[in-house]
């Protein structure tokens, strides 16, 4: 029972990351730290690359749960969200401000003995603000079309690059690796080449290749610097993570601006007010799965 109950919740942890990371505006690793498991996400990452045998084999169980349930969602967010996205985006952007703002509060909760009494590392949290809305202002901005159609070195290396960008992001909470990719002209091309490959087009695999190779590579720098942040700078760590939250408010009202048929900014007329009662709803129901799941291993 205990494993069965360890499965679901991983699975809905990959699920709910794989969700955020699919479209701009929010970040998976803000989902992993909203949901308690973005230490341990970020030391299984470590350790696959860099740990004893023991921690990769531990590593390795724990990532495949997360996975099962982040292709579930991305695959879903890939074939079937990405058209909700486009034509309910103030609903969507309405649940992920409820996520975000039901759960702020839940991290300070959390992580109150860090927090408490090093006001100081405010700073972190300001910067955090700043490096969020600065890249939001630059995806608005961005008028790079990159053409995948054919590849070249220049191009291979360029979605490499971005690929190892765009997963530092998408790790990082708060800032969206969806958005670096809009940023960098490949969001929708990337995005077109998934599709294609789940109904059979094999001819998109070589893109797919490079990119998934930057993103390994990007996982074995950033999980490194992350867990060494957390481990040793925490206090400043966390104010810079509540920082990018709060600079990711900003991001989902911006969201619409960055379809692919742009949407006028988000604003208390097309707020959703129901849609961000159920982020909230759903933010306080897996806290409340999360601790029942710790107190039942506790017991154990």
């Amino acid at each position: 029972m205990k494993k069965l109950k360890e499965l679901i919740i991983n699975f809905i942890n990959g699920f709910c990351m794989a969700l955020a990371d699919s479209v701009p505006g929010v970040s998976g690793g803000t989902v992993a730290f909203i949901l308690g498991f973005y230490d341990d996400f970020i030391t299984s990452l470590d350790d696959i690359f860099r740990g004893t045998w023991e921690a990769k084999k531990k590593a390795a169980i724990y990532l495949i749960k997360i996975l099962i349930g982040w292709t579930v969602g991305f695959l879903l967010a890939a074939s079937i969200l990405a058209d909700l996205f486009n034509t309910k985006i103030y609903e969507m952007s309405s649940l992920f401000l409820g996520f975000i703002i039901f759960a702020i509060p839940l991290v300070i909760k959390e992580e109150k003995s860090v927090l408490h009494g090093k006001y100081k590392n405010i700073i972190f949290a300001i910067l955090g603000i700043a490096l969020v809305v600065a890249i939001t202002i630059a995806s608005t901005n961005s008028s790079i079309n990159i053409n995948l159609q054919e590849m070249n070195i220049g191009t291979i290396i360029y979605v490499f690059v971005v690929a190892m960008i765009a997963i530092s992001a998408m790790i990082l909470p708060g800032i969206s690796g969806s958005t670096m990719l809009l940023i960098f002209g490949i969001y929708i091309p990337i995005m077109n080449k998934i599709k294609s490959c789940m109904h059979f087009d094999f001819s998109a695999i070589p893109t797919l290749a490079i990119f998934g190779l930057g993103i390994i590579f990007g996982i074995m720098v950033f999980a490194k610097v992350a867990r060494k942040c957390l481990e040793k700078h925490r206090s400043e760590t966390v104010y810079a993570i509540l920082g990018l939250m709060l600079g990711s408010i900003y991001s989902i009202f911006i969201g619409p601006t960055t379809l692919t048929e742009p949407q006028p900014i988000m604003n208390f007329s097309s707020f959703n007010i129901l849609f961000f009662i159920i982020g909230g709803v759903i933010i306080i129901g897996l806290e409340s799965l999360k601790r029942i799941l710790n107190k039942n291993n506790l017991n154990k």
